[in-house]
């Protein structure tokens, strides 16, 4: 079962795809949702959740005070499930100060290319199968898309190699919770 863990959301119970997906741990996301809410990166936030599976990630972005949430899932499945966790969440928000969460059933890297808007926070957790130069491909994309303060967290397995970056973007910091590592991204400071 997944929850979302806080905000005006907190301990409501999310559908997950009955197959195809890697829900990531509550241990992991509350790591990332600590991190996240400590540099105060979520409020007023635009977040961007890749490979969004039931949307748990980015539904608990909005939770905790962002505004705009895209979640991206191709599957259609889990796209369709995306959208009715959504909505629970969106009806469960303060009257007057819902967030806008919108699904798209593209693929990542597709949508990311053809995305017009800059994200604060970008989260990623695609399958653990998925090759290096994709994921390579996928951050390249990414990086028009990113201000100067934004924030990508790259969930992979531990027992992978560290992905390779493309310029613009460098890694801040990795942290590994059992069989996942957790990549903290950041634009590249130019110097």
């Amino acid at each position: 079962m997944t929850r979302i863990i806080a905000g005006f959301a907190g301990s409501l119970t999310l559908a997950v795809p009955p197959a195809g997906t890697r829900p990531t741990s509550d241990r992991v996301r509350e790591a990332i949702f600590s991190a996240l809410d400590a540099r105060g990166a979520l409020q007023g936030a635009n977040v961007l959740d890749l490979f969004a599976g039931s949307g748990a990630l980015g539904l608990e972005a909005a939770s905790r005070g962002a505004v705009s949430i895209t979640l991206v899932e191709r599957a259609r499945a889990a796209a369709a499930i995306c959208r009715r966790n959504a909505a629970v969440v969106a009806d469960a928000a303060p009257r007057g100060r819902a967030p806008r969460i919108t699904v798209s059933g593209s693929p990542a890297r597709t949508f990311v290319a053809g995305a017009a808007e800059q994200f604060d926070v970008v989260l990623i957790d695609p399958p653990y199968d998925l090759g290096n130069l994709e994921l390579e491909h996928l951050l390249e994309a990414l990086v028009p898309r990113l201000g100067k303060d934004s924030i990508v967290v790259l969930e992979r397995s531990s027992k992978a190699p560290q992905p390779m970056l493309p310029e613009g973007l460098e890694l801040e910091r990795r942290k590994d919770y059992g069989d996942t590592a957790l990549y903290w991204l950041t634009p590249a400071s130019g110097d």
